[in-house]
């Protein structure tokens, strides 16, 4: 049986996708609204986690 592991992405990538800067994402992770995990000091996102907040926004506004 084969998972597929999640595409993660860096701080900068997310903050392309999301047009936002560095520090809303850090206030995102922070606030526990994007989730994230570290990899030797670094910060990775996965991309599902990303939709996720997409998605719970929009039905927020709706």
């Amino acid at each position: 049986m084969t998972t597929a592991t999640p595409q993660l992405l860096t701080v900068p990538e997310v903050m392309t996708r999301l047009k936002v800067g560095r520090s809303k994402v850090y206030d995102l992770i922070r606030s526990h609204r994007l989730v994230s995990i570290k990899i030797d000091g670094c910060r990775r996102i996965p991309a599902d986690a990303v939709q996720d907040f997409i998605h719970g926004r929009m039905e927020e506004t709706a």
